[in-house]
């Protein structure tokens, strides 16, 4: 079965914002919550990067690890996932989650900011396929559909890879050769434990 991954290419991605936006028109995600970001480090500088950041569904996920209610789930496609109904809105996950995926739907005093949303890899979540319920808690089920992610889709650049994590790998180890990078990429031995000559 097929390992669902994102990937954002910072030497392609343009900080057009084109994923976020897509992202909270496909799932009616309201205002103030944003499942998807982006992010620029060194803005306006020699060396400028932009990363498209959201949920990126952990192999171990924090998030599920520090859940004391155990709301969160790994699907087949290892997208991880979480209840709403389970959710007591703690912020135990948005601590654990080095992205910060996670988030409160509303501002507030603690007990009134609601359950937690995050990015559903557009598979929604626990309750039947594409019923209104669904889509009303978690957005689009477009992975039911057949679909990958519309931020991925989206991407002017493809700077945002989404789908099975080894066909993402082989796509984004061609860039890096053909960018003459080679083993010599940041973090390259990392992600494949090989080094390559070029």
């Amino acid at each position: 079965m097929a390992r669902m991954k994102f990937l954002c290419d910072a030497d392609r991605c343009i900080e057009c914002n084109a994923c976020v936006t897509a992202c909270k028109n496909e799932h009616d995600v309201p205002w103030g919550i944003n499942r998807r970001r982006v992010v620029t480090i060194n803005d306006g500088k020699p060396g400028e990067r932009s990363v498209s950041m959201a949920c990126m569904h952990c192999t171990d996920a924090p998030c599920a690890a520090v859940c004391p209610v155990d709301c969160f789930y790994t699907t087949a496609d290892a997208v991880v996932l979480h209840s709403k109904d389970l959710c007591i809105g703690c912020g135990y996950c948005f601590y654990a989650c080095p992205f910060g995926a996670p988030q409160y739907p509303r501002v507030g005093n603690f007990g009134s900011r609601g359950k937690m949303d995050k990015c559903t890899f557009c598979a929604a979540g626990p309750e039947e396929d594409s019923t209104e319920i669904e889509y009303a808690k978690y957005g689009a089920n477009r992975l039911a559909e057949g679909k990958l992610p519309l931020c991925a889709e989206m991407c002017s650049t493809k700077s945002l890879l989404a789908g099975d994590g080894e066909i993402i790998a082989a796509i984004y180890k061609e860039r890096v050769t053909q960018r003459g990078y080679g083993s010599g990429a940041w973090g390259w031995q990392t992600a494949y434990r090989e080094t390559i000559n070029v």
